[in-house]
Formats: structure tokens, C-alpha cells, sequence
């Protein structure tokens, strides 16, 4: 059930998101969750038994995880209820990447057309698993926007998701457990089976925000053809959630995604999303980054909502 929370931090946590996006300088606890899980990975992650080894330290670390922040708002509530307003507002500005990932995709697009092919592919390797080596101009185009649909569902909507539900111990979890899959989550010999169940859980706590993200990614452009391309393609991925953001999106440039790709030096034989293989340009991240502004305000402006009408 969603819970009574104040207005002004989750207005203020959106804009300075939009204003500062996740500056350096700034301390992250993402940082913290990733040191914790590359220590106990180092340490449990040998020897028999790693699927359960990889399943205990994945519930320890995302349960941990609910009842620190747990304890710390409800401290914070018998405090003062601005300290509480303020732990609000810090921790879902933490917890959204809208402006970070908008700017990451905005750097590839510029380096690929000012500093060419080699410098795209390097600049676009710092937000993608797969091999950038062997993309061309048009396949580090698709791999932007495809990044850009995919994680506007885990930096974006997902976490606003388990925000109205749970709180800060919601939105704290759901990154421990979102962190878990980006570090260990790989079908590849080190982590095949002490990854798996981080990977799964991961799958399962994205399910509903991956098909809310492609119904607003929709609603957003007033688009008939996107919400086509979800029922025709979304389920046209290897992931169980991956594809219908992106089938949204493109729907709404009228595009194809998908197709081959090597992962840690394997090919995959992805099938296509899509129809339409047109030239992708600085136009069609235009289009991306507007809607995924307009998925962010929306989803803010619907727990703002549903909050005011349960006060």
C-alpha cells in the first residue's frame, strides 16, 4: 500500500536530479552497496555450493539493506519531521538517475559525430555490457537509445515504483538488489551460478516497472504505433522485462532495435524489435531524452497525486 508522504522532498528531490543528475563529489551510497557486494562476492564466490553462496548474500545484503533504512527514517520521524522530510528528499534523489543517464547518452552522440567512430565506441562502452568494438555508427546509435528506453525503467520508474510502496526502505532496496544484478548478474564462468538468483530476483522486481515504463514511454508521445510495438515485440528479447521499454520507444521513432550483439565474448543472436531500419540521428535522441523527462515528471506527478488524495 502506498504511504502518506510529505510533497515538497519528492518535488525537490526531482529537481535537483534534473538540476545536478549524480555529481562526483557527492558521496553515493550505490558506491557503498557495490564495495559491500565485491567484498563478500571475493569472499564467497569459490570453492562448491555458489548458487547458494550467491542466494544468502543477496538476500542478506537486500534485506540488511530495508532494515537499515528502515530504522533510519523511523528515527528520523521520531526526531523531527524535518529531518525526516530531508532523509526523504536525499534518498530519492539518490535513488533516480533520469539526468545522468540523458547526459551519459548525450556524450556518446556528441563524441561519435566530433571525435569519430573509435571515440563513439569508447564513449558508449562506459554505459553498455557489450563488446563496442565492432559497432558501426548506427549500431552505437541503437545501442544509446536502447540503453536509454532499458534504464528508464531500472534508474527511473522502478525505483519511483517501490518508492510509493515502500518508502526510502523500498527505493534503498530495490537499487541494493538492482546493484546485486549490474555487478553479478552475467551468464558468463565466474558468476553463471553465483549470480543466478541476483539475476532472477532481479527479473521479478522489475516485471511490473518494465511494462509501466513502456505504457507511459506511450502516453508520453500520444503514440498508437508504440503501444503496437509493445504487444507485437515486447516479449522479442532475452530478457523477460528489457524488451518492452525498448519496443515502446521504438515504436515511437518508428525504428528497429535489437538484432546481434557480443556479451562478453559471445555472440548473441538477438531477434529484432521493430521494423523499420532507418539512419538514427541527434534528432531521435532529441525525442528520447524529452520522453524520458516527461516519464519522470509524470511518474513524480502520479505519487504526488495518489499521495494527496490518501492524505
Amino acid at each position: 500500500m502506498i504511504q502518506p508522504i510529505e510533497i515538497l522532498p519528492i518535488l525537490l528531490a526531482g529537481i535537483l536530479d534534473t538540476l545536478l543528475g549524480d555529481p562526483a563529489w557527492i558521496p553515493h551510497p550505490i558506491v557503498y552497496f557495490g564495495k559491500a557486494i565485491a567484498k563478500l562476492e571475493k569472499l564467497l564466490n569459490k570453492g562448491k555450493r555458489r548458487l547458494l553462496k550467491g542466494a544468502l548474500m543477496t538476500l542478506f545484503l537486500s534485506l540488511g539493506t530495508f532494515v537499515f533504512f528502515y530504522l533510519l527514517m523511523y528515527a528520523s520521524h521520531l526526531i523531527h519531521p524535518y529531518l525526516e522530510a530531508g532523509l526523504i528528499c536525499l534518498f530519492l534523489f539518490y535513488g533516480v538517475a533520469n539526468k545522468t543517464l540523458i547526459k551519459e547518452g548525450k556524450e556518446v552522440f556528441k563524441i561519435l559525430d566530433s571525435e569519430g567512430l573509435d571515440a563513439g565506441r569508447k564513449q558508449l562502452s562506459r554505459i553498455v555490457g557489450r563488446d563496442t568494438s565492432p559497432l558501426n555508427e548506427q549500431q552505437i546509435r541503437t545501442a544509446v537509445l536502447e540503453t536509454m528506453s532499458e534504464n528508464l525503467s531500472d534508474g527511473v520508474v522502478a525505483p519511483l515504483f517501490y518508492f510509493a510502496i515502500a518508502g526510502i526502505p523500498g527505493i534503498m532496496t530495490y537499487k541494493m538488489i538492482n546493484t546485486h544484478d549490474s555487478m553479478i548478474g552475467y551468464k558468463n564462468d565466474r558468476f553463471l551460478h553465483f549470480g543466478r538468483f541476483a539475476a532472477k530476483l532481479d527479473d521479478v522486481v522489475n516485471y511490473i516497472p518494465a511494462r509501466i515504463t513502456a505504457l507511459l514511454i506511450a502516453l508520453c508521445n500520444f503514440s498508437i504505433r508504440s503501444l503496437i510495438f509493445i504487444f507485437k515485440f515486447g516479449k522479442k528479447h532475452a530478457s523477460p522485462n528489457a524488451g518492452f521499454p525498448e519496443a515502446a520507444l521504438a515504436g515511437v521513432l518508428n525504428c528497429r532495435f535489437g538484432g546481434p550483439n557480443t556479451y562478453h565474448g559471445k555472440l548473441l543472436n538477438k531477434p529484432f524489435i521493430g521494423n523499420n531500419h532507418k539512419i538514427l540521428n541527434y534528432q531521435d535522441f532529441k525525442t528520447t531524452a524529452r520522453t524520458n523527462n516527461a516519464v519522470f515528471a509524470l511518474s513524480l506527478a502520479t505519487i504526488i497525486g495518489i499521495n494527496t488524495f490518501l492524505s
